[in-house]
């Protein structure tokens, strides 16, 4: 009953295939293999658009190194204040963006609000050197709540941004959750919504190691094979992560997966929702759950081999001996598994 993370869910069959087809066979070096040159024609079907991709192997390395190409000398990026680029990348963004800095700006489930965006825009005054300069605002779609976006919240977001003259990014390590969780194509919540560059995960669904740069502003590409090679991230066998993609594109296998771990955490949500022992903490979308429950509970739940973590609890406040625990659903989670925690929640 692993409901850990999706980080530690393992690989598709189909996934696993593209790779040893690959390894059965010589291909060019950085980036110059058959189905890595496919990449861009690929990604632009799938987006609607020209785009340029650069495959890397890691979504910190996405977001940082994206984050970077929209980078100016005293470059502030905007974003949530729990979003992974300030609380789990180790100050990745400084360091891959010449000393790029974090502002961040609170809102409710994950989200960031536009008046509060609009707030914090007004505060930075062109031309004022003291403050440095606005570069990117940074969206994660699926929060870090496990909660989306609409496309309407992503358009008044983008337009705030791009009247003040700053690049959008979308964090997208959960983008096939969120796709596969509401009525949008990816051209639709991607450039129509006014994202400019995104990071395109694929590791938490279904793959071994594949991440990746989109760029739909062709102006954010021009830096991005410095930064790439400088960053250590031109992997001189990058078609191991091009066949990887080659096989979550295809058939829509990716959002099939993504549909799948969220129907399992819609199992869990609809399961938690009538126990008298756990409640969930706040709505969540996509395939991550969050509950509250006694801590005893907790750890009685993981000694019965049940896998999920301590979570902080925001802005709830919580009993003495209770906790906020947050379940992950993957690609290849059951519903035996599923309904076999809920049994092990139901005698408690």
């Amino acid at each position: 009953m692993q409901f850990n993370s999706d980080n530690w869910s393992g690989a598709h069959p189909d996934i696993v295939a593209a790779i040893a087809e690959e390894a059965a066979r010589d291909g060019g070096a950085y980036g110059s293999s058959p189905v890595d040159l496919a990449l861009n024609r690929r990604f632009s079907e799938l987006f609607e658009t020209d785009v340029q991709v650069f495959p890397v192997a890691s979504g910190t390395a996405a977001n940082s190194l994206a984050l970077a190409a929209c980078g100016r000398p005293g470059g502030i990026v905007l974003c949530h204040s729990e979003s992974h680029v300030e609380i789990d990348e180790c100050g990745a963004v400084g360091l891959q963006g010449d000393s790029l800095r974090l502002r961040l700006i609170d809102g409710p489930g994950g989200k960031m609000q536009a008046a509060d965006l609009a707030a914090t825009i007004a505060a930075f005054p062109k031309g004022h050197v003291h403050a440095g300069q606005l570069a990117a605002l940074s969206l994660t779609q699926m929060s870090e709540a496990g909660t989306f976006y609409s496309l309407d919240e992503l358009r008044g977001l983008a337009a705030l941004a791009a009247d003040a003259g700053l690049a959008v990014h979308m964090d997208g390590a959960r983008i096939a959750n969120a796709l596969a969780g509401c009525d949008a194509s990816p051209a639709d919540m991607t450039w129509r919504s006014g994202v400019d560059i995104l990071s395109f995960g694929a590791t938490k669904n279904g793959c071994v190691m594949a991440d990746a740069i989109v760029v739909f502003d062709p102006s954010l590409a021009r830096t991005l094979p410095f930064l790439r090679m400088r960053a250590g991230h031109l992997l001189s066998k990058s078609r191991f992560i091009a066949a990887q993609f080659d096989a979550y594109l295809n058939d829509n296998l990716w959002l099939k997966m993504a549909g799948h771990a969220n129907a399992m955490a819609d199992r869990l949500r609809a399961g938690f929702s009538k126990s008298a022992a756990v409640r969930l903490a706040w709505p969540s979308d996509g395939n991550e759950v969050f509950a509250i429950m006694k801590t005893a509970h907790h750890q009685k739940l993981q000694e019965l081999g049940a896998q999920f973590a301590s979570w902080a609890p925001g802005p709830i406040v919580l009993e003495q001996d209770e906790t906020v625990v947050r379940l992950v659903a993957s690609f290849n989670t059951s519903e035996e598994a599923v309904d076999q925690l809920l049994a092990l929640v139901a005698d408690l």
